[in-house]
């Protein structure tokens, strides 16, 4: 059984501690309580015991004291877990430094605390050495101290011991992106971690560190007798394509450069993130610090009237001139070497003008809505294949909804061609001149307008005509050629054979039927 003292100045906490956790299948007893740091530093002195759970903040001597004052006391080595109702990270910071093993805040959860438990159990049954078991990872914080930088220099050997770093070893850093452009799909930091260890690779450890939804921090510890620059580009270039295939993601590794000491961590993390700036320069998905340090990023300005011929392309629904447009483009950020920033620009100019032509339109966001997640993804997770690709099929969208905006746009004009046909028919009109009024090519009106009514243009036009010049016929003693003007006709004689093939009989024999028919009625 390992021995475990509880320190905390309230005793319901205390208290608490006993019901909260099952020691006994942990195999751990509680050998001794102490209200404050001093009353514990005699009783670590006496007891010895293998774990010591601390509060931060107590009287006479607090916790963070309580560990300075042990770690003096020779052949002791308990392991620290600290509870705090104070979320203070520069504790946390401290307490880490003193090789404490968790940081819990109050109220302590009990399943978070027996995992800490079972954690220190391991460590403990592993000799009390300050190493982390194959399969476990580095405390984020500890990763992170070093790669801000933010590690003393006096500290440097008890992070080294933390983490099994070897005074032959040599420390890179690498930025994992994991690239899957709008997919939902997330991958964990626990999940990576398992991908990571599973990994057939001859270093020393893969520490794991998160920073965002798709990136993470690799610390890569290195064998002093594979430090040859050919043989960390064969390894970093197996590391990407393992991890590619076990994750099944298209992945980005950018990597700074080897360095011995802890202290120039954060070097080799920015010039990792100078290796990232230039991922849509490089081939391949691995790009490394000493390959492109000396190769200069442009941001080049793209020229409106290349914009214009994409949206040009794009409103006339010529798909491969557009698709030849954007393979050029994508040709050009590579060959040129577009930092992240140009690339986003230059899609950005374009995603812009295509949206104002479909305001214009009467449309909306709505209706683009790849092209609107494009524009508010950024480049993070994105390599130029798959960015390439969700363009090409955000323009594809786009061209739709042109065309669907389009054909909404044409049946409102044809609606205004209708009535202004009904209420000019009697005039000299024709389709040219009615498409010269509306600014529409006539062959196009032709064709719009007997899609939308089933009926070509003259036919309609002759339909009105014919139809007013009967009601004239009926109700005035008007002459032949009088109607025929009336009504929009030139010639008098056309008339009368347009009239003969709508009616069947001539414009007199029409009105002399009329006639007959009344003198009937009259009798």
């Amino acid at each position: 059984m390992l021995k475990v003292i509880l320190v905390d100045d309230e005793i319901f906490v205390r208290k608490g501690m006993h019901e909260l956790i099952n020691w006994d299948e942990l195999h751990m007893e509680i050998i001794g309580e102490a209200e404050n740091g001093l009353e514990a530093l005699k009783m670590v002195e006496c007891l010895q015991p293998d774990v010591v759970i601390t509060d931060i903040r107590m009287p006479i001597l607090d916790g963070l004291e309580l560990i300075r004052a042990v770690e003096k006391l020779p052949h002791l080595e308990p392991v620290f877990i600290i509870i705090s109702g104070y979320h203070d990270f520069k504790y946390a910071q401290q307490a880490i430094r003193y090789g404490v093993h968790d940081y819990i805040l109050k109220p302590v959860d009990d399943e978070e605390m027996t995992a800490t438990l079972l954690k220190s159990a391991n460590r403990i049954s592993n000799k009390r050495k300050h190493l982390l078991l194959p399969e476990e990872q580095a405390s984020n914080l500890i990763l992170e101290d070093m790669i801000k930088g933010q590690v003393r220099k006096e500290d440097e050997h008890r992070y080294a011991e933390v983490l099994g770093i070897q005074c032959t070893s040599s420390l890179l850093v690498a930025l994992l992106e994991l690239q899957k452009g709008l997919a939902e799909r997330k991958v964990t930091i626990e999940e990576l971690r398992a991908a990571v260890q599973c990994l057939e690779v001859d270093l020393s450890n893969i520490f794991v560190i998160e920073q965002q939804s798709s990136r993470f921090a690799l610390l890569l510890l290195w064998h002093e007798h594979d430090q040859e620059d050919s043989t960390i580009r064969d390894k970093l270039h197996d590391i990407h394509m393992k991890l590619s295939k076990r994750l099944n993601l298209d992945i980005g590794l950018y990597a700074g450069t080897l360095v011995k000491k802890i202290g120039d961590v954060p070097q080799s993390n920015q010039e990792a993130k100078e290796a990232a700036r230039h991922k849509f320069a490089e081939e391949g998905g691995v790009v490394q610090y000493t390959e492109i340090k000396d190769k200069p990023l442009y941001v080049f300005n793209v020229y409106q009237d290349e914009v214009d011929q994409l949206i040009l392309s794009l409103e006339e629904g010529n798909r491969p001139a557009y698709h030849k447009i954007v393979e050029d483009k994508f040709k050009l950020f590579q060959v040129n070497r577009f930092s992240p920033q140009a690339v986003t620009g230059s899609l950005m100019r374009s995603i812009t003008g295509i949206l104002a032509v479909a305001k214009e339109m009467g449309g909306n966001d709505q209706g683009l809505q790849q092209l609107k997640e494009l524009a508010e993804q950024g480049h993070d997770g994105w390599n130029l294949r798959l960015l390439k690709n969700a363009f090409l099929h955000a323009l594809e969208e786009a061209e739709s909804y042109i065309s669907l905006l389009r054909s909404e746009q044409s049946k409102g004009d044809i609606h205004k061609i209708k009535r202004y046909i009904d209420t000019h028919y009697t005039e000299n009109i024709s389709l040219k001149s009615i498409a010269a009024l509306f600014y529409m090519n006539p062959v196009y009106l032709g064709r719009l307008f007997r899609k939308s009514y089933n009926l070509y243009f003259n036919e309609y036009l002759l339909s009105l005509r014919i139809q007013e010049a009967k009601k004239l016929l009926r109700q005035t003693d008007l002459r032949m050629y009088e109607v025929a003007a009336r009504v929009g006709f030139q010639n008098a004689d056309y008339f009368v054979t347009q009239f003969e093939k709508l009616v069947t009989f001539s414009p007199t024999e029409y009105r002399n039927r009329i006639k007959k028919n009344d003198q009937r009625g009259a009798r």
